[in-house]
């Protein structure tokens, strides 16, 4: 878990894909969030299925929200 300027960098994995590329995603903490794909990943067209490893951003100002940074290869 590392700290940025715009907010706190958290991994954990995708549990469910919700709709306008929106996912429940569980942290290694056990807190649940909803998190949306960054603007490089939909750029690069980036797949992001349930089960996937990936890094979110958390929103400083609600922990329940947060953004999709990086997925781990499998």
């Amino acid at each position: 878990m590392t700290k940025t300027a715009k907010g706190i960098e958290v991994e954990g994995t995708v549990t469910e894909c919700l709709r306008n590329a929106t996912f429940k995603v569980e942290l290694k903490n056990g807190h649940t969030v909803l998190a949306h794909i960054s603007g490089k990943i939909r750029k690069n067209y980036i797949k992001i299925l349930p089960y996937d490893r990936v890094l979110v951003e958390l929103s400083p100002y609600d922990l329940t929200r947060g953004r999709i940074l990086y997925r781990y290869r499998a």
